[in-house]
Formats: C-alpha cells, sequence, structure tokens
C-alpha cells in the first residue's frame, strides 16, 4: 500500500487511529451490554463513554513491551479512564475485539468498492449508447472474424462489472458478522446477549458460531470476490491495450496536454493506465491465495492468519478501490475512432463476410463441406493479398459459386448492417427496456 496508488478515502479506513476506535467502540458497547445484564457498574461504562480514549504513540510503546496490541490498547485506554477500566473487556477475548473490528473494516472497504462499481457502471453505459451502432472489427484469436459495435464491446463490460457488484454485495454481507463470544467461543464468561448488542451497534450480525475466532471461509470467499473484480479491470484494461496498438488505433487512452509519452521519443502516446491496471489486478488475484490458506487455522484458534490479514486487508481493497476509479476516468475519457474502425473492416477485402455466403450457399442446397470449401478457396486468395482483392469479385467470377447464387444475391450478403439487426435486443437484455 503505497501513496502512488492508493486513494485517502480508502487508506483511511486501515489507519491506526481508524482501528483503535473501532476497537474502543466495541468495549464501550460491550460495557453497554453488560451494564444491562448486572455485570458492570453504569458509572463504569459511562467513564469510559466520557473520558475513554487512546494514544497511538503510547499504544506502540507499551506493546514493544508486552508484546501484545490488545493488551497494549486497554493499557493505554486505562490511562485515560481510571479506576473504571478495569471492567473492561469482561469476558471478552483479543479475537472478539480483533475480528469484529476486521469485519468492521471490510464492511467499510465494500461500500467504497461498490460505490466504485456504481461510477464505472455509470460510465460504460454512457460510452455503450454513445457508441451502440458504431460498427467495429469482431475479433477471435486475435484475427478478423465477424462485425459487431463499440457499443456492444462496451455492453458485455458493463454486464460483467454488474456480476462483479453482486458479488461485492454478497461478499459485504458473508463478512460482516460478529464475534463476542470469549475464549474458544463457549460464552463461558460473557452473555451472547453481550454479542448481539456489540454486533447491532456496529452494523453486523452475530457470528452463529466463532469457535474463537470468526471462521476464515467467510473472508476467503470476501478476498477471491477482489480477485474476480481484479480479473474483469485487467480484461477491460487489455481489450483497451490492444485497440490502442498502433496497427489498430480504434481506440485509445486519453492523452492530456503536456503529457510525454516516452523520455526517448517523443512521438508515444502508450497505454500507461491501462498497463498500470493491468498489473494491479495481478496484486489483488495474489491477495486471494493467502486468504485461502488462513482458512485452515488449528482447532479453536491459531493466529497464522493474522499477519496475513494485517497486510492483504488494506493491499487488497486500497489497491482494487484505485483501479476501479482509474478505470472509470481511462473509460470516461477514452477517445474512439468510429473512422479507423471502419477502415479495419474494410482492410481484408470482404472476408468477414464469409460466413453468410457459406450460409447462403447450403441454403442453396450446396452441403456444407463443398460449401466451405468454395468460399474458403476464393477466401484465401484474398487473405494472400493482404486484401488487395475482393471476395465479393472473386465469388462472382466463381462459376460453381454463381451456378448457385446470382451477383444480387452475392451483393446482398456483403451488408454491414445485417450483422448490427439484434443490437436493441442484447441492450434490452443488458440494460433493461
Amino acid at each position: 500500500m503505497i501513496p502512488r496508488y492508493s486513494r485517502p478515502e480508502m487508506t483511511s479506513i486501515w489507519e491506526p487511529e481508524t482501528r483503535f476506535q473501532i476497537w474502543f467502540e466495541i468495549e464501550a458497547h460491550a460495557m453497554d451490554a453488560l451494564v444491562e445484564l448486572g455485570v458492570v457498574p453504569r458509572e463504569a461504562a459511562k467513564a469510559v463513554w466520557e473520558r475513554g480514549g487512546f494514544d497511538v504513540a503510547r499504544i506502540d510503546e507499551i506493546e514493544r513491551e508486552v508484546k501484545h496490541d490488545v493488551i497494549a490498547f486497554l493499557t493505554s485506554l486505562a490511562e485515560h479512564v481510571g479506576e473504571e477500566a478495569r471492567f473492561v473487556h469482561q469476558g471478552m477475548t483479543s479475537s472478539d475485539v480483533l475480528d469484529t473490528c476486521l469485519s468492521v473494516q471490510l464492511v467499510r472497504a465494500s461500500d467504497l468498492i461498490i460505490a466504485d462499481l456504481d461510477a464505472l457502471l455509470a460510465a460504460i453505459k454512457r460510452r455503450a449508447f454513445e457508441h451502440k451502432m458504431t460498427p467495429t472489427m469482431g475479433r477471435s484469436h486475435g484475427i478478423h472474424a465477424e462485425p459487431t459495435t463499440f457499443g456492444l464491446k462496451l455492453a458485455q463490460a458493463y454486464a460483467e462489472f454488474e456480476r462483479c457488484r453482486a458479488r461485492m454485495v454478497a461478499a459485504r454481507e458473508e463478512v460482516a458478522t460478529c464475534a463476542i463470544s470469549g475464549a474458544v467461543g463457549t460464552f463461558a464468561n460473557i452473555d451472547p446477549r453481550v454479542e448481539e448488542h456489540v454486533a447491532k451497534a456496529m452494523g453486523l450480525k452475530p457470528e452463529p458460531v466463532s469457535t474463537q475466532v470468526i471462521p476464515r471461509d467467510r473472508h476467503a470467499m470476501y478476498f477471491a470476490t477482489l480477485g474476480v473484480i481484479a480479473s474483469s479491470v485487467e480484461r477491460l484494461a487489455v481489450e483497451i491495450r490492444h485497440l490502442q496498438r498502433t496497427e489498430v488505433l480504434e481506440a485509445e487512452e486519453y492523452f492530456s496536454p503536456g503529457q510525454k509519452g516516452s523520455s526517448a521519443m517523443p512521438h508515444k502516446r502508450n497505454p500507461v493506465l491501462t498497463e498500470n491496471l493491468t498489473g494491479l489486478a495481478r496484486l489483488v488475484r495474489g491477495y486471494t491465495i493467502p486468504a485461502m490458506e488462513n482458512v485452515a487455522l488449528w482447532h479453536e484458534r491459531d493466529i497464522s492468519h493474522s499477519s496475513v490479514e494485517r497486510m492483504i486487508g488494506p493491499d487488497a481493497t486500497v489497491t482494487l478501490d484505485f483501479a476501479l476509479v482509474r478505470l472509470t476516468g481511462v473509460i470516461d475519457k477514452l477517445l474512439i475512432y468510429p473512422e479507423r474502425m471502419r477502415r479495419n473492416l474494410d482492410k481484408m477485402g470482404g472476408l468477414i463476410h464469409s460466413q453468410r455466403v457459406l450460409l447462403a450457399l447450403t441454403q442453396a442446397g450446396v452441403s456444407r463441406e463443398d460449401s466451405y470449401r468454395l468460399v474458403q478457396r476464393n477466401a484465401m486468395k484474398v487473405w494472400d493479398s493482404d486484401g488487395q482483392l475482393q471476395l465479393l469479385d472473386l465469388l462472382k467470377a466463381d462459376p460453381d459459386v454463381t451456378a448457385q447464387l446470382s451477383d444480387a444475391q452475392l451483393e446482398g450478403l456483403f451488408d454491414l448492417g445485417y450483422h448490427f439487426k439484434h443490437v436493441d435486443t442484447t441492450f434490452k437484455r443488458v440494460f433493461g427496456e
């Protein structure tokens, strides 16, 4: 987590001040519940709320001696509260504080990521409708295949990120649990009603069975979801990178006034933002495996997961948040070149219409095998000419083809608009009526 790839809205969730403030709230809400249960005096809970505080530097100082972060926090808190602090943390264990805090942080991070996805979806939708019927080359294996529209390319991305949003909402729900169950999770020294009270106060739900920790399958699903979203970010970024290649140049990242593309070559306009997104996606995906390996803890608890989560929690959420906001900016300002798209459509001498001719020949009574052979032998001549020859001209000159299809029929098979007759259907499926 470095400033270059961070936004303050997300990094603030993971700062020590935020973490300790959440710890304080967990402890204070637990005391409120304990007051109602008659376990601690009301004055003690009131003192904690009124005088409770902490000092990050002091906590660090204490931890260097005691080698335990929660104890260091409680000691600092007691220095602010005074004698009533003896009632803090009654019946609780460190994981009650740590795990519930992590849940709060991941929920807050989720809310930012969901907002990021909403902004990205809005940008994609706007550009998709802008280029709903802009013809462009559809490619398979990187090779010209058949025509599509740039709007359909973006509609696919929209549908994919809608799925990402739904997964993120589900992951938020999955991880939003609270554990205040004490040592090994038996509630032996703390009433389950305390957990229910703290969960409600912190916007969580009680963990059904927490042993001494919240089960890490929840966290594994959460970070796996971040990894899937990162993969979708990369998919769209890679598409833009390919479209910006000089030989294609159908779309291009916005190049601002004064921007420089290369220290050596003044002419360069490089897809640096989408290349950056590709790299960031690799990082986020990399955090998914440690999260999955955290699931298998010893018995009721161990802390092999702790060091992992202290790193991947901030790093994965901060990185993905930054990537989504950057991708939104790329889409919002993306330079799109319909004329270059049209030139590329025409580049290979009409080969993109070969399937229509194949199908027309089969409809005229020719076997599929013979139809394929007739079209391919003409198509390969066009291919070898690098598009200098025209497939339509060669087909008109092929007696085996013209014995089945007239010139007028052949010309009708080369209509570009034919390929777009169901664009509205797809748009309605993706965006609704």
